[in-house]
């Protein structure tokens, strides 16, 4: 399997941003952003459009791409049973609620528990990974700049 175009969101209503809880057992308790992985002959922008409904229940309307960043997982483990997951690629757009209507989420990740709305400033008090993004999140808002967050090496996959 190559890399994995995964389109992800931040999703901004009220000066607050929806994240999903997450826990697993290498990484512990962190918040990602809704979203996933592409389908073969979808757009990004109808990928995220559809991951962030079947993870949220949320209807979502891209803004603008606000960046990129790569992440390749080191665990052999990883590599060879989920080898789909171990090398991704995230698109990252800033979103706005489509409309106030809410539906129950469809298909939710593994190490989901739920969604949170976050209050923008706060975001730089909770640990969101990859990395590089929770450490430039309130930029990716507030700035108008398209951020390249760069390459990591993991040595756990996350969601």
């Amino acid at each position: 399997m190559g890399v994995r175009s995964t389109a992800k969101a931040i999703i901004i209503d009220n000066d607050k941003v929806l994240l999903n809880k997450c826990f697993d057992k290498n990484n512990g308790h962190y918040y990602s952003l809704p979203g996933g992985g592409q389908d073969k002959y979808e757009s990004i922008y109808d990928a995220v459009i559809r991951e962030c409904k079947e993870e949220t229940g949320y209807n979502v309307i891209p803004e603008r791409f606000c960046g990129i960043c790569e992440e390749i997982c080191d665990n052999e483990e990883t590599r060879e049973f989920y080898s789909q997951y171990a090398h991704k690629l995230y698109h990252i757009y800033i979103c706005k609620l489509a409309n106030s209507e809410i539906d129950k989420p469809t298909s939710i990740d593994d190490m989901q528990e739920e969604s949170q709305w976050i209050n923008i400033e706060e975001l730089n008090n909770i640990r969101i990974l990859p990395i590089a993004l929770g450490e430039n999140i309130y930029n990716m808002i507030k700035g108008n700049l398209v951020l390249d967050l760069g390459s990591t090496h993991i040595p756990y996959n996350h969601g």
